[in-house]
């Protein structure tokens, strides 16, 4: 036991001298978990943020005035006066998201209580702006129509108070922040893992190795604790210098019950790189396997949209997936200050799938290398 644990520590040792002389990966980690995350948090906003609009404005009236001034930035964009002539051709160009057209007499029409229609054109290409935008702006006009009826509400008879929780002013860079992060350590993980035993078969090492007193179990776990410390540390790192200080992210829960999770979330995605790479011959045979298992793992775990809006089959699908459990764990750790009490079953089935995966890997490794008699 004491030689297996010696075999497996010096084998990590060389897997981080190795990954000290590769520039490219160095820079890939260093950039992953720092310009990445401050520009994901910043610019892949999923709000309505400076939409364009405009406004044909066939009344003239002080009520299309007053609506006219209640679209306000950051939301959108100064809105530019169109004629009923230009709506289509706005639209097919793509200049703006929103246009409105409030007809001839609509002021004259509401002190009447005759019910007027206002039309409200929306580029639905892009789906996450239309849908928010078109129910910011039909919550706009309601709430100017009130105001000028004299303060009367005309949809409501209730007063609505929202009190968002956990995240107050509903700031998209706390959640985009924390969920770049989440996303990252799932690609730097598997990309490290499998690259480095690709670099080993490559170069044509792995076979040195076999035939050392070394058993494959041995060069796994290697390559699992050496490359799991890396993406461990730059966790670390970024999530104090990059999401609390650039980012400004308010951190709720505690950070060591977060980079406990993480450790057992490493050991299954590293695990999962272990087993692409065995199933890949070339470099990037093994990028374009990675990108694939990657790009359905960050859309589907919740971290872009929420599990129960999923169909059903696909949600017993994902819940078989590490990076779901973690996605969960994080955002309640992170964002809602959950304790162990709380997120201790998303560690045990990450803690379980992650023993899955890695018996997987090791059989198939063997599987792949002639082991010395």
């Amino acid at each position: 036991m004491i030689r297996c644990l010696n075999n497996i520590f010096r084998l990590g040792i060389k897997e981080l001298f190795s990954l000290r002389y590769d520039p490219v990966m160095v820079f890939l980690i260093v950039y992953m978990f720092s310009m990445a995350v401050i520009e994901e948090a910043n610019n892949a906003m999923v709000a309505v943020n400076n939409a364009a609009i405009a406004i044909v404005d066939e009344d003239h009236s002080r009520l299309s005035k007053r609506i006219n001034d209640a679209l306000l930035q950051p939301h959108f964009q100064v809105p530019v006066s169109l004629t009923i002539d230009e709506i289509d051709s706005a639209l097919d160009t793509g200049r703006y998201t929103f246009i409105i057209d409030i007809p001839p007499d609509f002021q004259k029409d509401v002190l009447a209580d005759h019910l007027p229609v206002i039309q409200l054109n929306v580029d639905a290409t892009a789906m996450s702006t239309a849908g928010t935008g078109a129910s910011y702006i039909q919550r706009i006009i309601s709430q100017e129509i009130s105001v000028f009826l004299n303060g009367h509400d005309t949809d409501q008879l209730v007063n609505i108070v929202t009190r968002a929780m956990y995240n107050p002013n509903m700031n998209a860079i706390w959640f985009q922040g924390v969920m770049s992060l989440t996303n990252n350590v799932t690609m730097l993980a598997i990309l490290l893992t499998g690259a480095a035993l690709i670099r080993e078969r490559e170069h044509g090492t792995i076979e040195h190795l076999l035939a050392m007193p070394l058993r494959p179990i041995e060069i796994m776990l290697a390559k699992v604790w050496a490359n799991g410390l890396v993406v461990l540390l730059a966790i670390a790192l970024s999530l104090h210098f990059v999401v609390q200080g650039a980012l400004s992210v308010p951190i709720a829960g505690s950070v060591p019950l977060y980079l406990t999770g993480a450790v057992i979330y490493l050991f299954a995605v590293t695990s999962l790189g272990i087993f692409l790479a065995t199933l890949a011959r070339t470099m990037p045979q093994f990028g374009l396997l990675a990108m694939l298992v990657f790009v359905i793992m960050m859309l589907l775990s919740g971290g872009n949209t929420p599990l129960e809006s999923m169909p059903e089959g696909l949600q017993a699908i994902m819940r078989l997936v590490p990076s779901t459990h973690f996605i969960s764990m994080a955002q309640a750790v992170l964002l809602r200050n959950a304790g162990l009490d709380v997120v201790w079953p998303q560690l045990v089935i990450i803690a379980a799938i992650g023993t899955v995966l890695f018996i997987a890997a090791h059989i198939r490794f063997r599987a792949t290398v002639t082991l010395p008699r």
